[in-house]
């Protein structure tokens, strides 16, 4: 039986998992991040890749290095391995272990968005289109050869977790087909243009300060892309509220000003329809729900704040 090594540590890497052992191949491990403490050092976070593994009654190991694995990973005569959103990079040791070498599934159509945070980087950029691909693990981060990418158009509402679901369900759908062809030695694996490469760095949480003079598709790309977490953000009476879900709205104002009693808020360009907001340390709330105590009154000027 073909034997596959799994790596990967966030839900995108649930359904890929999910289908891979459905499949007649031998999972013979899965591989996360270690897990975390929450922030009162009370509880012990496991990984949603741990967790359903877990549940699945596979064999799991969380090293805080992947070279801490190393005897075991050279001597276990491993075909394939497959990542998933990992979080770590593989030695070259490590990747000269397995028959086949390593697959990487990444979230974009390289080499386009390599690095931490594509899914997010095409939503705040307004691309129209994105996909998966197929990549060949390499030293250099995501700069592997490819055997298949596939597209996935981006729609206006899309935020960060729909058009994860959607990348992840594509790749799913997807891996059986890849797998068999790197098997049968039938995959074609063709170089990156390198030229081309473009990176997706990581989320910071500052990234998230809304700036109200960037016009109103720039700011609600921005919600989407950034959403659930850290979120788009602005401040008002020295708390922070976080812009879940918004719409563009064709009102015209000053920058910042708030335009009516129903949380319209101006920008460069047109304004934005705020839908769901959550204050800091508060739960979500839709806008209906938000606005019976609502202090935000029409013509503050958030800017100001």
């Amino acid at each position: 039986m073909t034997k596959i090594i799994f790596l990967g540590t966030p839900n995108f890497a649930i359904p890929i998992l999910k289908q891979l052992i459905t499949s007649e191949y031998e999972i013979v491990t899965v591989f996360t991040q270690p897990p975390n403490k929450s922030n009162r050092g009370q509880k012990i976070i496991k990984s949603p890749i741990q967790n359903f593994a877990e549940e699945n009654n596979l064999n799991i190991k969380s090293p805080a290095q992947i070279m801490n694995e190393k005897k075991f990973l050279l001597n276990s005569e491993i075909d394939l391995g497959i990542v998933v959103a990992y979080g770590q990079l593989i030695p070259l040791e490590i990747l000269k272990a397995c028959k086949h070498g390593f697959i990487n599934i990444h979230a974009s159509l390289l080499p386009k968005y390599r690095g931490a945070a594509p899914i997010q980087r095409s939503i705040i950029n307004l691309d129209q289109v994105t996909g998966i691909s197929f990549m060949k693990i390499t030293e250099k981060l995501d700069s592997g050869p490819v055997c298949n990418k596939y597209e996935v158009n981006i729609d206006k509402n899309d935020n960060y977790v729909s058009l994860s679901n959607k990348l992840s369900s594509l790749g799913a759908d997807k891996i059986i087909e890849n797998i068999e062809l790197i098997l049968s030695n039938n995959a074609t694996f063709i170089e990156q243009e390198h030229r081309d490469a473009t990176y997706a760095r990581k989320i910071d949480k500052s990234e998230g300060k809304i700036n109200w003079k960037e016009d109103a598709a720039t700011i609600c790309a921005k919600v989407n892309g950034l959403y659930p977490n850290p979120g788009a953000w602005f401040e008002f009476n020295s708390e922070r509220f976080k812009i879940l879900k918004s719409d563009i709205s064709s009102l015209q104002g000053e920058p910042g000003m708030v335009l009516d009693e129903k949380l319209t808020i101006a920008c460069g360009k047109d304004s934005i329809l705020v839908n769901e907001i959550q204050r800091q340390g508060k739960t979500a709330q839709n806008i209906k729900n938000f606005l019976l105590g609502n202090k935000i009154q029409k013509g503050v000027n958030l800017n100001d704040e």
